[in-house]
């Protein structure tokens, strides 16, 4: 019986699981049909959902953002998957009419079940694929590429032209991009516009590099704006040769994506002995230049060339009122209809109206308006010249005609004297002024002020350029059209032919009509012949190869106008040519950075002479007494940083004679000075004259020479110092001396720095360089310096602190600290433990470096002073993660801006 039950049992369960296999295919056939409205419901669902998220991918690239992989892949396996339901729905009506007994069976059963098996897995897969595409994002931001952020323009009426670009510098197969147009036009607005978003939208590239090519470039210069940016900036480096740069510089960019901007270029670039890689299709790094010709743009093979025209007149009428400004457009009610008149004669050049608008949003009356565009019309039509000379430079014309005398005039052609994108510093400027006699000369201190006044003018006027607070510039197309304007307007003879790889002096057929000769930035190692040049007054000769045998005893026998001599940055010069001694009209001589040994008795003859600049001849070792006090008219003498040091008489004594004779030059108003001994120190901390024109001051390996030992110094209160350097000094302390002016501060702490101070005691100082300074504990003074810019301190082995509690303390009123400072650099400093007690908000800090201070493990740096600016923070890495912070918050900040360095 059991046996017989057993079987029972089995056989029961075979039978029912063999009916359920029955029922379970037949019921994919009898609900075939069913099931196949419930598969193109859920394929058409999943179709919506695809749609929905293509669109939003599609949006999120026109924000340029990157779709995830997760999404890509998701749309993939959808339109796999949709292909195939398309497929099964095709093949569906053959089964279905296969279907007999009302559904319920097929007359193919084995391809109609499995049709009908397919359709419930598929319908599965369907739902299952639309529960995974409910994306919350379907994109993100991709990082910045890196990139400096350069100064700009507003790109007002360049949007159309930006996209343009920015939508082939995004697509794989634009990969140079040429920017073509006249001078002024935008150009180089536009390039900026284009680096500075690269900073700010999200991209793929690693690095965006910047260069100014400008005319008559070399491969070593590009090499070099190239390098600094890859991190080739060292001396080693400087000196390999170009192939040996362009090799370094391709194995870097190889294997970068990079940007390269290259702005205006003049001629074909050779990317290749540059060392770049050329753009290719597919590699993904992009080439994107500026230029003046067309040409140019097919010479360097841009398959992309792009066209940056003049603005619309709607535009441009915009861009010139940003420019006057709406006071000045509604301080009378017909000055906005002249204005109108007045942006259209600039035929929407951007750097017409710019200048131009600037210039007139100080006119408030309907007479300036009326005159301004008397003047613009008239002088378009002075004169009908090819190109840039028939259409800008006489609109341009327009802000020098508005200068209002012929000084400022002058002084603003003189400026075209120097190189394209030359750095001109403005105290070198001034000195050349004083010395052509365009400021007056009733006060000799008043001249340099009222240089510095012009030069105002002259940024004012959008004529110059500041670049900081001690250069300027000019921009290339004003610089032509200064030129143009001397040579052709005011029919004054200039020569200028700076840049331009001359290995010898230009032929001039006439040189008894020039009257300004640069040829700065050359390779001239001579000059020969006697040139009959008499109405000569200026000859600038700076940074040429000129060797001293190698020029002609005559050369400057004819010269009798020349006012200013500028043989500076010639390094193979080590003597001056006996010649210059016939240059009686000589007012200023500029030798800086030569080699020269001597300055010889013959030059006495320079008794006109207002201007001896000799900073930097290293080799300098002899300068006669008596041929400093025969130039008596001396207004401005440099010596900084020469081998000559102050205390030392020619024949090796020690002794003051040196500042004695400066003390005679009655007329001396501005001194930069190198000192090398104490008792010369002494000597000139004794003289209210020569501290009251002293620029820059140079402490250097000062011998203790004397009954006067230098372990205190005590500083007199110099308004007009910019540049203060201690070096190789044991001093212990520095205090201000300001005891017949100001006010005594107490101190509560016993601290090494007395302090008797103003807080304007050295307002115009700028740099303080310390080194080597064995015994310094602090530098609280520095705190009297409010307009301090750079700050250097290195291998003082006793610093403690750069600002002590004690001086902190003795504060009273609403002192600023740091407030100017841009760079703070500190090295090799063992013992220094603060640079401050209190976190200081540094609102122009644009570097902080901190290198070999082991005991320095807080920077004063304030969360709120970094809102909206990038400090970079360079130190070494361990240093770094040992620093200790307020909290945490305040390390955030700061995180992105730390550089490490080797």
């Amino acid at each position: 019986m059991g046996n017989c039950f057993s079987f029972s049992i089995s056989v029961d369960q075979a039978v029912s699981r063999s009916w359920d296999c029955v029922v379970g295919q037949a019921r994919y056939i009898c609900k075939l049909e069913q099931n196949l409205q419930a598969l193109e419901a859920e394929a058409k669902r999943l179709t919506e959902q695809r749609d929905d998220v293509n669109r939003r991918v599609l949006l999120a690239k026109e924000q340029l953002m990157e779709p995830l992989k997760k999404v890509e892949g998701w749309l993939q396996r959808v339109e796999k998957e949709i292909k195939e339901v398309e497929q099964i729905i095709e093949d569906a009506p053959a089964q279905i009419n296969n279907l007999c007994l009302g559904g319920y069976f097929s007359k193919s059963f084995c391809s109609s079940y499995k049709l009908g098996k397919k359709v419930v897995q598929k319908t599965r897969d369907v739902a299952n694929l639309r529960t995974e595409g409910d994306f919350l994002d379907v994109a993100e931001r991709c990082p910045a590429a890196s990139v400096v952020v350069r100064p700009s323009e507003p790109t007002v009426g360049l949007e159309s032209t930006f996209d343009k670009v920015w939508a082939w510098l995004t697509d794989e197969g634009s990969n140079i991009i040429g920017l073509y147009g006249m001078g002024g036009v935008g150009k180089t607005t536009l390039l900026n516009h284009i680096n500075n978003e690269l900073g700010r939208r999200r991209n793929n590239f690693d690095i965006v590099i910047w260069a100014t090519v400008s005319k008559n470039h070399t491969v070593e210069k590009v090499q070099d704006e190239i390098g600094r940016k890859i991190g080739y900036s060292d001396e080693r480096w400087k000196h390999k040769s170009c192939d040996e740069k362009a090799i370094d510089i391709l194995a870097v960019l190889s294997k970068m994506k990079f940007v390269l901007l290259l702005d205006d270029i003049w001629e074909r670039v050779d990317l290749v002995k540059v060392g770049i890689p050329i753009p290719r299709q597919g590699h993904g790094s992009k080439l994107i230049f500026t230029t003046r010709s067309l040409g140019v743009c097919g010479q360097m093979e841009a398959p992309k060339k792009i066209m940056v025209d003049c603005l619309v007149p709607e535009k441009a009428w915009e861009l010139f009122q940003i420019k006057v400004g709406e006071e000045t457009l509604d301080s009378h009610s017909q000055i906005r209809g002249l204005a109108k008149e007045v942006a259209e004669e600039c035929k929407g050049l951007p750097l017409a109206l710019i200048t131009i608008g600037r210039a007139m949003s100080s006119k408030k009356t309907l007479e300036q308006w009326e005159y301004g565009r008397r003047i613009l019309r008239r002088s378009v039509a002075s004169h009908v010249l090819p190109g840039m000379r028939k259409e800008v430079y006489p609109l341009l014309k327009f802000s020098y005609d508005s200068l209002p005398d012929d000084k400022l005039k002058s002084c603003f052609l003189y400026c075209a004297l120097f190189p394209e994108d030359f750095l001109i510093r403005k105290w070198e400027l001034i000195d050349y002024w004083i010395a052509e006699g365009f400021l007056d000369e009733n006060d000799s201190i008043c001249d340099r002020n009222e240089g510095h006044n012009i030069i105002c003018t002259l940024l004012d006027s959008c004529l110059l350029e500041e670049v900081d607070v001690e250069h300027v510039k000019m921009h290339d197309v004003i610089r032509d059209m200064a030129l143009w304007i001397a040579s052709e307007i005011e029919k004054e003879k200039y020569i200028v032919e700076t840049s331009a790889q001359l290995t010898d002096a230009p032929e001039i057929e006439n040189w008894g009509m020039i009257k300004r000769l640069s040829l700065m930035n050359n390779e001239i190692q001579s000059l020969r012949g006697t040139p009959d040049c008499p109405h000569l007054q200026t000859l600038f000769l700076e940074n040429n190869y000129l060797q001293s045998m190698r020029l002609a005893k005559d050369f400057f026998q004819n010269m009798v106008s020349l006012t200013v001599l500028n043989l500076s940055k010639n390094l193979f010069l080590t003597e001056l040519p006996v010649g210059i001694s016939n240059l009686v009209s000589l007012q200023c001589l500029n030798i800086s950075g030569t080699l020269v040994r001597e300055l010889p008795m013959e030059l006495s003859s320079l008794s006109r002479l207002k201007c001896l600049n000799l900073e930097t001849t290293l080799n300098l070792e002899t300068v006669p007494e008596k041929l400093i006090y025969g130039f008596s008219r001396l207004q401005v003498l440099r010596m900084g940083r020469t081998g000559l040091c102050t205390s030392r008489a020619i024949n090796g004594n020690v002794s003051f004679s040196r500042l004695e004779c400066l003390e005679c030059l009655k007329y001396l108003n501005a001194l930069t000075l190198t000192i090398c001994s104490d008792s010369a120190l002494e000597g000139f901390l004794s003289s209210n004259h020569l501290q009251g024109c002293t620029e820059e001051l140079y402490l250097d390996q000062l011998e203790d020479d004397s009954l006067f030992s230098l372990k205190s110094l005590c500083l007199p209160p110099m308004k007009r110092l910019q540049c203060l350097s201690f070096k190789f000094t044991s001093m212990e302390e520095v205090k201000i001396n300001w005891e017949k002016e100001g006010r005594k501060i107490q101190t509560p702490y016993d601290f090494p720095t007395s302090v008797i101070a103003s807080e304007k005691t050295f307002y115009n100082l700028w740099t303080v360089d310390i080194a080597h300074c064995s015994n310094l504990k602090d530098i609280t003074w520095i705190i009297f310096a409010p307009n301090l810019r750079n700050l250097f301190v290195s291998d003082c082995p006793r610093m403690e602190e750069i600002i002590s509690e004690g001086g902190v303390a003795a504060m009273t009123g609403d002192v600023i600290l740091f407030e100017k400072l841009q760079n703070l650099i500190l090295s090799s400093l063992p013992e220094l433990k603060s640079i401050h007690r209190f976190a200081q908000s540094f609102p122009c800090l644009d570097v902080i470096e901190i290198v070999h201070c082991p005991k320095l493990r807080k920077i004063p740096l304030s969360c709120n002073g970094a809102k909206g600016r990038r400090i970079i923070i360079r130190g070494k890495q361990q240093w770094w993660s040992e620093l200790e912070w307020e909290d945490e918050s305040a390390r955030d900040t700061f995180l992105s801006s730390f550089q490490p360095i080797s």
